[in-house]
C-alpha cells in the first residue's frame, strides 16, 4: 500500500488496495493486509506469519498453523521423489552421475513406493516445527520491542525469525537426520522409523542425531535473508515496470517468490549438501576417509570433485521449486478455508 514510501497509510492508499485485489470475498481482503504468504520450497522457511490480538485471543492463530502443516505435508509428499533423488545424488553422486540413473536404480532396487523414503518423517516433523517457531518468534517480539506495542521492522522480524527458526530447528534436528537415513536406505534395512532410531542410537550414539548441525544452522540466517530482500526486490522491480499495475496479482507473486527462494537456495546449497553428507556419513562407502567435520568434509568434497561438487544434487531440487510453491500455496489456501480462517 504504502507506495511512496512515507510510512504512513491514509485513505485513499487503503481505497486503490482493495480496488486491486485479486479477490471480491470480504474475509480475504480483510485478512490480506495482515498475513505475508511466505512460500516454501521443502526446506527451511524462518520467519513466521504475524497475529493480531484478536487472532491470538480467539484461537484463530492455530487454524493457521494447521493449515501450513497440511500445506507443507502435501507439497513434500507430491515433490518426496525429486527429493529423494536430490539426497542420492548429494550422498553418492559419484555412483550414480544423472538424474535418470539413479531413478532406475530406485525402482529396481525397491519399486515405485521407495521413491517415498523417509517422507513420512519430514512430514511428521512439519507440525511441531511450525508451532515451536511461531511460539519462539511470539516470545522474542516483546524481548525486540523493550516493552512498547510498536511494528517491528524488517530487520527485526528477520532477526527474530531466524532466532526462532534456529530454535526449531534445533528441537526437530534428529528428525532431519532420521529423514537422510531412511531416504538413503537399503529394503529391507529398517522395519520403521522407530526401529531406524534405536539401531543409529545403539552403534553410534546421541551424537549421531545433531551429525550436520553446524552447517545447517548457518545456513538459516543467510538463505531467510537472500530469500525476504530478493522478494522484495523483484516484487518493486515488477511494480516500476508496471506502473499501471498497483498491486501483482497471485501468479506474479508467486514467480518472485519461486525466484527468490532459487537466489537463496544457489547461494546455500553447498551448506545444505555439506549438512546431507554428515548426516549420511555412518552409512557411506567414503566415510573413513572424510573427516566428520564440516570443514573435513567441505576439503574433501572441493578435493576429489571440484567446486561444482558442492552443487551436486542441486538440479531435482530446482525441478520441484515450482510445483512444491504451487502446490502449498493452492491447498494452504484451501485448507485455511475450510477451517474458517478467510471467514473471519
Amino acid at each position: 500500500m504504502d507506495k511512496d514510501d512515507s510510512r504512513t497509510i491514509n485513505f485513499y492508499k487503503r481505497r486503490s488496495y482493495m480496488f486491486h485485489l485479486p479477490s471480491f470475498e470480504l474475509g480475504k481482503l480483510l485478512s490480506s493486509s495482515q498475513h505475508a504468504t511466505f512460500l516454501d520450497i521443502g526446506e527451511n522457511t524462518v520467519v513466521p506469519e504475524d497475529f493480531t490480538k484478536k487472532e491470538m485471543q480467539t484461537g484463530m492463530w492455530w487454524r493457521h498453523l494447521v493449515a501450513g502443516a497440511i500445506s507443507g505435508g502435501v507439497s513434500r509428499t507430491c515433490t518426496a521423489p525429486l527429493d529423494r533423488i536430490k539426497v542420492f545424488l548429494q550422498v553418492r553422486g559419484g555412483e550414480y552421475s544423472s538424474i535418470g540413473i539413479c531413478l532406475r536404480h530406485m525402482l529396481k532396487e525397491g519399486g515405485i513406493a521407495s521413491l517415498w523414503r523417509g517422507n513420512g518423517v519430514n512430514v511428521l516433523k512439519i507440525a511441531p516445527e511450525t508451532a515451536i517457531k511461531f511460539a519462539a518468534y511470539e516470545q522474542l517480539k516483546p524481548l525486540i520491542r523493550g516493552g512498547s506495542e510498536r511494528e517491528l521492522q524488517i530487520y527485526e522480524r528477520f532477526l527474530a525469525g531466524s532466532i526462532a527458526g534456529s530454535i526449531a530447528q534445533s528441537s526437530i534436528y534428529p528428525l532431519e537426520v532420521l529423514k537422510t537415513r531412511l531416504a538413503l536406505r537399503k529394503t529391507g534395512q529398517y522395519k520403521s522409523t522407530w526401529d531406524a532410531a534405536c539401531k543409529i542410537y545403539r552403534t553410534e550414539g546421541l551424537r549421531s542425531f545433531y551429525k550436520g548441525y553446524l552447517p545447517n544452522l548457518l545456513g538459516i540466517i543467510p538463505y531467510a535473508g537472500i530469500e525476504l530482500s530478493s522478494y522484495e526486490t523483484l516484487k518493486k522491480s515488477y511494480t516500476a515496470r508496471h506502473p499501471e499495475i498497483k498491486e501483482p496479482g497471485p501468479m506474479v507473486l508467486l514467480g518472485c517468490g519461486t525466484a527468490s527462494s532459487s537466489c537463496g537456495l544457489i547461494i546455500c546449497y553447498p551448506l545444505a549438501l555439506i549438512r546431507t553428507r554428515l548426516q549420511a556419513q555412518a552409512i557411506t562407502s567414503s566415510q573413513t576417509q572424510e573427516a566428520g567435520t564440516m570443514i573435513g568434509v567441505f576439503k574433501t568434497i572441493v578435493k576429489r570433485e571440484g567446486l561444482a561438487g558442492l552443487y551436486r544434487g542441486i538440479t531435482p531440487n530446482f525441478m520441484k521449486v515450482a510445483p512444491a510453491v504451487s502446490i502449498n500455496f493452492v491447498v494452504y489456501e484451501y485448507s485455511s478455508s475450510r477451517l474458517g480462517v478467510k471467514k473471519s
